[in-house]
């Protein structure tokens, strides 16, 4: 097994077993009359239409993957084998501020994902939250609901239970001609995830339960999903719901035969999370999580696999297919070490099919095991991947300061944090002058939330990094008149917290920036310009060579800039390459080629910073791995014949002015460096 930083592989699975991410019968009864005629169930067996059915999932999230390709991911689903497919909500993407609804943006249309998967030959499981986990910023909750005074997630809180209402009213309004029961793919519907490793208040469970019974159709099967252990499955079963569990398929059967003993609760057995590996956290020593060539591991889950259907029960990958956490989306865990392990942009998570859409040897491999338990000819061919694209070298030119570049700031004596600026991702400057002269160890707070870049007078004094479990501490000198700043980024708010953790609940204290006093030595700092940075959009080329061409009267300024040690954006641009392709011809990846090729875009001599790609966030890129480059669908270049597409890249740590390189990579690579930074 590989080892990361922050977790091994193995104790990362053990853990799921606890608080999963993303979270023998006794009788043979007829189908329960209180279902769907369309999809029922007895203890043992699940019934479509009247006959036994197996769920044989993939978990594959649309809001993960661009709408375009929502076709390609689900036809390869069917043609591994799978036939129903399982899929979170993100409730941030969906509602990024109180009352505004997106889902008539493509990637936010869920039912549209829906019902290209009942046109593929897939059903559906909807796993709508309002908390889903999954590695995403703050478990898929919106940075809003921080703000409300008196609300606390996960709970039976009136505050929280009345947005979480209209969230799933307006989203379930949205998915109800989808049911099962109207004749749509959605066959069961989630409550809350994996509920029970974060607590046992049963009456906020119910609550949910019955929300989603009010705006479902009474046949609609509600069910339960939590770790195959007894804490995590006494603190989250539903009376009335169909209990479920993830992880370890044999011992998570056991506990549920075991452990649940409603007979409301009890019915077919389901591993609605089975991992085909773990996602990656950035990290030195953190590798990239890929089971090519661990025959071990690939051993393991042929083994699991033909448990579960040799033994006429269902299954779900987590995941099928992970995709990207693109932009700012991704989320973290704090560990009870005290540090945050964040994850990549990526989320590739090892899975059958990669996050580019190809299949791997894993997807081969598990669709011959699915092939033993399916009717002859019933699974699909595999249409060929399409070749994705490399792009030569391109150069980056700098072309602004990001402190040249700041919106009008908000003064307080105290610093406040992002959420008090109704800020929910990106990054938040704090800038103060020194009235005297202070000297000392630099506490920006509680503690850094998450990654604090120190300025005195313009230059690096160096980072305080909370992925660390000490992180750095930085001796800082000040004059009076000398300006201190700070650089805060949020690397992702905290997805998970578990009962076992051992560490104060993160869930409840999402906020970024700054938190409390800054302290130099013995002495606090007060008076503070504070710039809120989401750079959702980023400046324009356009308007930082504006900036740039008023700023060329000055000499200073322009020696500054070009001297620079803080955040520098960089500016280049390349061709789209040929999107032609004779191996592909007309069929479905045809299609999807003529979109243009995708291709990984790696940012050669970058540290840290943000990459975007014709004004879309591809994401994070840094330095110390295992991710060094960012995946670049085909769909957002340029289509016209040679094309030009627009590279923006910030650089949180230029080397003086220095003109930086970009790449395209038809073959991604993985690996690890030195963090320039550790403490």
């Amino acid at each position: 097994m590989k080892v990361s930083l922050y977790i091994s592989f193995s104790i990362y699975v053990l853990l799921h077993l606890f608080h999963p991410h993303h979270c023998a019968a006794v009788s043979n009864l007829a189908p329960q009359s209180s279902a769907s005629p369309h999809f029922n169930y007895t203890l043992n067996t699940f019934y479509l239409n009247g006959q036994p059915f197996q769920i044989i999932g993939g978990q594959m999230d649309p809001q993960r993957i661009p709408h375009q390709y929502w076709r390609q991911r689900l036809n390869k689903a069917r043609s591994m084998g799978l036939n129903t497919i399982f899929s979170y909500v993100y409730w941030n993407l969906l509602e990024p501020r109180p009352g505004e609804w997106t889902t008539a943006k493509p990637d936010n249309d869920i039912a549209q994902y829906f019902k290209i998967a009942q046109e593929e030959g897939l059903h559906v499981v909807l796993r709508p939250g309002p908390y889903i986990c999954g590695e995403r910023e703050w478990g898929g909750f919106p940075a809003w609901l921080s703000t409300i005074p008196g609300l606390e997630v996960r709970t039976n809180n009136t505050l929280f239970m009345s947005y979480a209402k209209r969230y799933l009213e307006k989203l379930l309004a949205e998915l109800q001609p989808l049911q099962a029961t109207r004749g749509g793919p959605i066959l069961m519907v989630q409550v809350e995830n994996e509920y029970g490793s974060y607590g046992d208040n049963h009456n906020y469970t119910a609550s949910l339960r019955d929300i989603l019974r009010r705006n479902l159709d009474p046949g609609t099967i509600l069910y339960t999903n939590d770790g195959g252990v007894q804490f995590t499955l006494d603190g989250g079963n539903v009376p009335g719901t169909l209990a479920e569990i993830d992880g370890d398929p044999s011992s998570g059967f056991q506990a549920r035969e075991k452990y649940i003993t409603d007979q409301s609760e009890l019915g077919p057995l389901l591993d609605g999370e089975y991992y085909t590996l773990a996602p990656d956290q950035w990290g030195s020593n953190a590798t990239h999580n890929d089971p090519d060539g661990d025959q071990d591991t690939i051993d393991g889950f042929v083994k699991d696999l033909d448990f579960v259907l040799g033994g006429n029960n269902s299954i779900s990958l987590y995941m099928f297919h992970g995709g990207t956490n693109f932009g700012f989306g991704n989320g973290g865990i704090w560990r009870p070490e005290n540090y945050l392990a964040a994850f990549t942009t990526s989320y590739d998570y090892g899975a059958p099919l990669d996050e580019s859409g190809r299949t791997t040897s894993l997807y081969y491999t598990l669709r011959g095991v699915i092939r033993k338990y399916s009717p002859e000819g019933s699974i699909p061919d595999v249409v060929p991947d399409v070749p994705r694209s490399s792009i030569a070298d391109f150069s980056l030119h700098p072309i602004g300061d990001l402190f040249d570049s700041l919106p009008k700031p908000t003064y307080s004596i105290k610093p406040i944090t992002m959420e008090s600026l109704n800020q929910a991702y990106g990054f938040i400057l704090y800038e103060a002058t020194s009235n005297a002269s202070y000297s000392g160890i630099l506490q920006p707070g509680d503690r850094p939330r998450d990654r604090v870049l120190v300025y005195v007078n313009g230059e690096k004094q160096g980072v305080i990094d909370s992925i660390y479990e000490s992180p750095a501490k930085i001796n800082v000198s000040l004059h009076a008149g000398d300006k201190l700043q700070l650089l805060a980024e949020n690397l992702g708010r905290v997805d998970y917290w578990s009962l076992e953790s051992g560490t104060e609940n993160e869930l409840l204290q999402p906020w970024k920036g700054i938190m409390g006093d800054v302290v130099i030595g013995d002495a606090v700092l007060e008076g503070w310009d504070i710039y809120p940075l989401p750079l959702d959009p980023p400046p324009s080329t356009k308007q930082l060579k504006k900036r740039e061409s008023i700023q060329e009267g000055s000499r200073e300024k322009r020696n500054r800039r070009a001297l620079s040690q803080t955040p520098i954006f960089y500016s280049g641009k390349f061709r789209t390459p040929s999107s032609q392709s004779s191996s592909v011809g007309d069929t479905l990846d045809g299609t999807i080629a003529a979109m243009g090729l995708d291709t990984f875009l790696s940012i050669l001599n970058g540290t840290k910073g943000v990459v975007w790609i014709n004004g879309f966030n591809l994401g994070r890129y840094w330095i110390i791995g295992p991710q060094q480059s960012l995946y670049l669908p085909g769909v957002l270049l340029n289509k016209e014949k040679d094309g030009w597409n627009e590279v923006l890249v910030l650089e949180l740590e230029p080397e003086d002015g220095k003109v930086m390189v970009g790449r395209g990579l038809a073959e991604r690579e993985w690996g690890n460096a030195p963090d320039p930074d550790a403490p």
